[in-house]
C-alpha cells in the first residue's frame, strides 16, 4: 500500500493532544539576511477608553512576519508623529530607518466605529508613498490594520499583500481511548481571532475555499463514512454534496465557483470526478487502474492537477479537461503528491520525498527545476497564499502537529503552533472583499 491511501490514517495518529481555543501563535524561524528597516509609530488616539486593538502593533507584526523587514522598537523612537507636519526625517535617518508609517484612529459615527488614517513615507527621499483610511466598527480594527499592512507591503515590494486574508485548519483533542473531538477553525492569516466552523467526534479533512471566500468544502466522517460537504461561512448553512459508497475525498473548487473536483471510488477505483454544484451532475475525468486523487485546478480552470501512482509510485499529473490529454509533471524523486499551482501557473508546490523524509518543494514548470523549501519532519498539506509569496503547510514539532509557513523562494520561514494541541490540514483563503 502506498502513502497515497495512508494520509488520512496518519492524520488520525497525529491528532492526539488537547486543544483549547486553538489560537495560533507566530514563531519566526528564518528571514532574509538584510531586512529593510521600518518604523511603525504608535497610532494616535484621543478617546477616553483604550482601543480594543493596537493598530501599529498589528502592522509591525505583519511586516516582521514577512521576513523582509526589521521593525524599530518604540523605546528607540525619538518622536511619535501622527500627522505629516510632525515628521522630522532627519531623526529617523539617524536611527537607520528607511520607511516610516504613521497614523491615527478617530471616532467615526457614520460607521458606528472608527476611522483609521495612515501614511507611508520614504525617509531617505523624504517622500509620501501612500496614505488613506479604512473605516469600520471595533471588530474591524484588526482588519483595518491588516489592510494597511497590505498597502505598505505592496508599495515596498511590488507584490500584493495578503495579510488581510484568512486561513482554516483542523484541530483535535483526545477525549479518551479512540475518542477525539475535531474542530474546523477559521482565523486571520496571523492565527488571531479563531472562529469555530464545525465540531465533530469524527474526523474532518481537506478543507477548501471557494474563490469568493464565502464558502468552504471539506470531508467529514460524521455519518461514520466520508462525505463531502459545502458550508457557508457567514450563515453556517451546509449541504452534503457526495456520500457514495467508498472514498469521498479531496474536494477542490473550480475557479468559477460552480464545480468541485473530488476523488470518488464509487465505481471501484479512486478516480477524479467533477460535480456541478447546482445540478449535482457528475463527470468522470480519469480512468485508470492506479489511484488518482488530490485534484486541484489550474488558474484558468482548463485543467486539473492530480496525484497518481499509475507509474508505480505517487507522481503529479495534469489532465486537460477539453481533450482528456494527461501529462506527467514530476519526474525527480520517487514521491511527489498534493500538488497545487501558483496563481500565475508558473510554479508547482507539492509534497516531495527527499532522503526518505517528506518536505515541501516547488518546481518551476518552465525549467523543471525542483527546490526543497523546508527542513522539518513529515511536512504535508501545502496551501499557497493568494499572492503566491508564501506556502502554509502541516508539520511536526516534537510530538505535536503544528503549521509552518515558507516563502516560495525558501528564504523566509515561520511556524504557527497552537497554544496547545495539534493542528493539521491548513488552507489559505483567496483575497477577501
Amino acid at each position: 500500500m502506498t502513502r497515497l491511501v495512508q494520509i488520512p490514517l496518519l492524520f488520525l495518529l497525529l491528532v492526539v493532544s488537547t486543544v483549547s481555543r486553538a489560537e495560533l501563535t507566530i514563531e519566526i524561524t528564518q528571514g532574509v539576511d538584510r531586512p529593510v528597516p521600518v518604523a511603525i509609530v504608535p497610532f494616535g488616539w484621543e478617546g477616553v477608553t483604550a482601543l480594543p486593538e493596537d493598530v501599529a502593533s498589528v502592522i509591525g507584526s505583519d511586516l516582521y512576519r514577512s521576513g523582509l523587514f526589521s521593525i524599530m522598537k518604540q523605546e528607540n523612537m525619538l518622536s511619535f508623529p501622527n500627522k505629516s507636519s510632525e515628521v522630522y526625517f532627519r531623526d529617523w535617518r539617524l536611527g537607520g530607518i528607511e520607511y516610516l508609517v504613521i497614523g491615527r484612529v478617530v471616532d467615526d459615527p457614520a460607521a458606528r466605529g472608527y476611522r483609521v488614517e495612515y501614511e507611508l513615507y520614504d525617509v531617505v527621499k523624504e517622500q509620501r508613498l501612500a496614505g488613506g483610511f479604512f473605516a469600520g466598527n471595533a471588530n474591524n480594527l484588526r482588519k483595518a490594520a491588516h489592510r494597511i499592512s497590505d498597502v505598505v507591503y505592496e508599495k515596498l515590494t511590488g507584490i500584493r499583500g495578503a495579510f488581510s486574508t484568512q486561513i482554516v485548519y483542523v484541530t483535535a483533542r483526545k477525549l479518551g481511548k479512540k475518542l477525539f473531538n475535531y474542530r474546523l477553525q477559521l482565523a486571520d492569516s496571523d492565527g488571531a481571532r479563531p472562529q469555530l466552523i464545525l465540531e465533530s467526534r469524527e474526523p474532518i479533512l481537506s478543507p477548501s475555499w471557494s474563490r469568493d471566500g464565502k464558502k468552504l468544502a471539506y470531508v467529514s466522517f460524521e455519518t461514520g463514512r466520508p462525505a463531502v460537504y459545502i458550508q457557508e461561512i457567514a450563515s453556517g448553512k451546509r449541504q452534503r454534496m457526495t456520500s457514495f459508497r467508498g472514498l469521498n475525498g479531496a474536494p477542490a473548487w473550480s475557479p468559477d465557483g460552480k464545480k468541485l473536483a473530488v476523488t470518488l471510488s464509487k465505481d471501484g477505483n479512486p478516480e477524479i470526478y467533477i460535480i456541478d454544484i447546482a445540478t449535482r451532475n457528475l463527470k468522470r475525468i480519469t480512468r485508470h487502474y492506479g489511484i488518482d486523487t488530490e485534484p486541484s485546478w489550474s488558474p484558468d480552470g482548463g485543467s486539473i492537477i492530480f496525484t497518481s501512482n499509475r507509474g508505480g509510485k505517487p507522481q503529479i499529473y495534469s489532465v486537460e479537461l477539453a481533450t482528456g490529454w494527461i501529462e506527467r509533471l514530476t519526474f525527480e524523486g520517487d514521491y511527489n503528491a498534493r500538488g497545487g499551482l501558483t496563481h500565475d501557473g508558473r510554479h508547482l508546490v507539492m509534497v516531495h520525498r527527499s532522503n526518505g523524509v517528506f518536505h515541501i518543494a516547488v518546481q518551476d514548470l518552465k525549467t523543471g527545476r525542483i527546490d526543497v523549501l523546508t527542513e522539518t519532519y513529515l511536512d504535508e498539506s501545502p496551501s499557497i497564499a493568494p499572492n503566491g509569496s508564501m506556502v502554509i503547510y502541516a508539520t511536526q514539532q516534537g510530538n505535536r502537529g503544528v503549521l509552518g509557513a515558507v516563502s516560495i523562494d525558501g528564504r523566509v520561514k515561520f511556524k504557527l503552533p497552537a497554544k496547545s494541541g495539534d493542528v493539521r490540514e491548513p488552507a489559505w483563503s483567496p483575497y477577501l472583499q
